[in-house]
């Protein structure tokens, strides 16, 4: 057959079509007996032919785990490869974006992490007197700074520099630690160094690196401690005045007005701040200025206050409080205010004892402010016209006066109204009928007045006229009312808001006239020290002549008087006249305020004006000039007024205030002057000659117009 052979051995080859035969497997060996093949089986086996199935499954397990094992690892790999490859291509996008894209913005940033924003504080406005004179004023003085860094690691810097300046080394480290001072200027630690100071520190740089001298203008008072507490003063913002004044600009550290004009008027004074862009290094060093934008200057404030007559008020007060403590009486303080009856403004006030306002600038030192608190001082902080409270003695009689005048159509036992002709016996004391204890008031004078009109007792100042009307209200109060003497004190402004534009002025603090619903409010607001609400006949006589729970302040006698002399219309007094702005423009002119009105027909004020100008000038009048060892010329200033003598002690009836209130010219009031000092004495004796030597300067130096200093270049 074509296509068939044989194979090597001979056989029969197979060709294509036909199946290839079944390979028939081996029969497996018996086994031997191990005693007789064992040893020789092992002899004829090879390597290869000794390893058991089991072992090669198990190595060609591993060879497979291995190469698993390699395909996993090279797929991590790569999908690592992969992660670092985006990231990469992440970064590499915001390079671009950073470089290209916000190129302007990272700059920007890159300058505000080298550059700090600093306030520039602005000059305050000038507070001019009305004749233009400077009372307080921006002065230029060298201020001495020290670097906080440079004091952490020169100490020996610190120790050097207090020397110089004359401190201790405890008063620049508080200096230092002041965390209301900005941590990107250096700390003030001196202000007005003297010029042989800064002229040391200049030839001696060298011995104190971190110190400079810069000048900055720091409040002046150009007339020393004139009318200091009327001006006020200015002091670091502290945290509660932080918080009222949110939303004004104030930051820590700032200075603020806290008394006085100076806080009153203090969002006018204060100015517009600017600001320094400095250059800080890496460290917080400034090492440079950017930008400045300069501040703006405050408004000045001009005063309705008579430089001339506020120095011979401050003046004629001492002398006249180190007299009568020359002669014995306990006197160390005083109070003054003058005030023009037509409008309200206030032309002087004094207040004694007084202080250096100079002691803020820069910062009240302890010792300064350990002088002003002890008790030998006399808290000579406070303002004791507006806030000096006394009892007013017969200065009162005004108000008891006026109602009566007013008021009485039917007062017993004489059943008619009470006029000029009205006569009330004084024998020289009151009993008041049907009583059992304390019935009796004695007159100050033991004879009284025999027989007296409301016009010799206004100026003889009889008391037991004005008992008899005290206890004859009383005992009408069903007709009258519970307080007929009170209300028309109230309308005089007595115990009330006088309005000054002064800090307190619409408190009362605690002035007040005595009452029946005084005595309720006392009790209720602290019954163990107020534990009866009675009042009876006895207080309502005490309360007509001023004495009792009554007391006012020197600037409320001043309204009440002033309010009679213009005839009856009581104004807010005024310390301020105008607001000028630094190019002298008016910013506001001050108007006149109305507070109330009091009714003054001229059957009541003519009446009453009789008895206040025979108190000057009737021999019987206890302001009758000769009494005050002056011979005043009534020709050329005719004035009225009334003396006042209160007790303050009820067991030490030698212990007594003296006031004294006065108003001129009579026919056109210019001038109302009121004068208190505690434990002074009698009234015409202590009191008086104070107000008799202002009027005696008024005639040869009359209050002229409101003129303020145009600055110069101004329009």
């Amino acid at each position: 057959m074509s296509g068939e052979g044989t194979n090597g051995d001979g056989g029969a080859r197979y060709g294509p079509q036909e199946p290839r035969p079944v390979r028939h497997v081996r029969a497996i060996r018996p086994v031997r007996p191990v005693s007789q093949a064992a040893e020789p089986e092992q002899r004829r086996a090879s390597p290869r032919q000794g390893t058991s199935p089991l072992k090669r499954l198990e190595d060609e397990e591993k060879e497979q785990a291995r190469r698993t094992e390699s395909v996993r690892f090279g797929f991590r790999l790569s999908v690592m490869g992969l992660l670092v490859l985006c990231l990469f291509s992440v970064m590499v996008f915001r390079l671009w974006s950073l470089q290209v894209l916000h190129s302007s913005s990272a700059r920007a940033d890159v300058a505000a992490s080298t550059t700090r924003d600093v306030t520039v504080s602005a000059p305050r406005g000038l507070i001019e007197a009305r004749g233009g004179q400077v009372l307080v004023s921006d002065k230029v003085q060298a201020v001495v700074t020290l670097n906080r860094q440079v004091a952490a690691d020169r100490p020996a810097v610190v120790a050097r520099l207090a020397v110089v300046l004359g401190i201790t080394v405890a008063d620049i480290k508080a200096d230092l630690d002041d965390d209301q001072l900005s941590p990107y200027e250096p700390v003030p630690v001196e202000v007005g160094a003297p010029a042989t100071v800064v002229v040391y520190l200049a030839e001696h740089a060298s011995m104190f690196p971190g110190v400079s001298v810069s000048n900055v203008a720091e409040p002046h008072y150009d007339y020393g401690d004139l009318a200091a507490q009327t001006l006020g003063y200015i002091g670091d913002i502290n945290p509660s005045e932080l918080k009222e004044d949110k939303g004004q600009g104030y930051v820590a550290g700032d200075e603020i007005g806290q008394a006085g004009i100076e806080a009153s008027y203090e969002r006018y004074l204060r100015g517009v701040e600017g600001s320094k862009e400095l250059l800080v290094d890496a460290d917080g060093d400034v090492v440079g200025t950017k930008s400045v934008k300069a501040a703006k200057p405050g408004d000045d404030v001009v005063l309705n206050l008579d430089v001339g007559l506020q120095e011979q008020a401050q003046k004629d007060l001492a002398a006249q409080i180190a007299y009568l403590d020359s002669t014995g009486e306990p006197v160390d303080q005083g109070a003054v205010v003058v005030e023009d009856p037509q409008d309200g403004a206030i032309l002087a006030m004094a207040s004694l004892p007084t202080y250096d306002p100079s002691w803020w600038v820069g910062g009240i030192s302890t010792a300064h402010w350990n002088d002003l608190n002890e008790a030998s001082a006399h808290d000579p902080l406070l303002n004791r016209v507006t806030a000096g409270l006394y009892t007013p003695g017969s200065t009162f009689k005004i108000a008891t006066a006026t109602a009566a005048l007013n008021d009485a159509e039917y007062l017993p036992p004489y059943g008619e109204t009470l006029t000029a002709n009205t006569y009330i016996s004084d024998p020289g004391y009151f009993t008041i009928p049907d009583c059992s204890s304390g019935c009796t008031f004695q007159d100050d004078e033991s004879s009284g007045c025999g027989s007296c009109n409301i016009v010799t007792a206004i100026a003889m100042s009889d008391d037991v006229f004005f008992y008899t009307l005290g206890y004859w209200f009383y005992e009408q109060s069903k007709q009258y009312g519970p307080d007929p003497i009170q209300k028309v004190a109230a309308e005089y402004g007595l115990g009330q808001p006088t309005g000054i534009d002064l800090p307190g002025g619409n408190l009362t603090e605690e002035s007040q006239v005595d009452s029946p619903e005084l005595r309720v409010e006392q009790h209720k607001s602290d019954p163990s020290v107020f534990p009866y609400t009675y009042y009876g006949p006895g207080d309502a006589i005490e309360t007509a002549f001023g004495q009792g729970e009554t007391v006012i302040t020197p600037l409320q006698l001043a309204d009440a008087y002033s309010t009679f002399a213009n005839g009856g219309t009581r104004y807010a007094p005024e310390v301020a006249s105008e607001i000028i702005s630094p190019d002298g423009k008016l910013v506001k002119k001050i108007k006149p305020k109305v507070m109330g009105h009091v009714h003054l027909p001229a059957s009541t004020r003519d009446t009453m004006l009789q008895g206040f100008e025979e108190e000057v000038t009737s021999p019987i009048g206890t302001g009758y000039p000769p009494a005050q060892l002056t011979d005043y010329p009534y020709s050329e200033l005719p004035i009225a007024g009334k003396t006042g003598t209160s007790q303050i002690n009820p067991t030490n009836p030698n212990l007594t205030n003296a006031l004294y209130v006065a108003f001129g010219p009579t026919s056109d009031p210019k001038y109302c002057i009121a004068v208190v000092i505690p434990n002074g004495g009698y009234g015409d004796e202590a009191a008086a000659p104070v107000a008799f030597r202002l009027f005696e300067y008024l005639i040869k130096h009359p209050v002229g117009k409101v003129t303020p200093k145009v600055p110069q270049g101004a329009g």
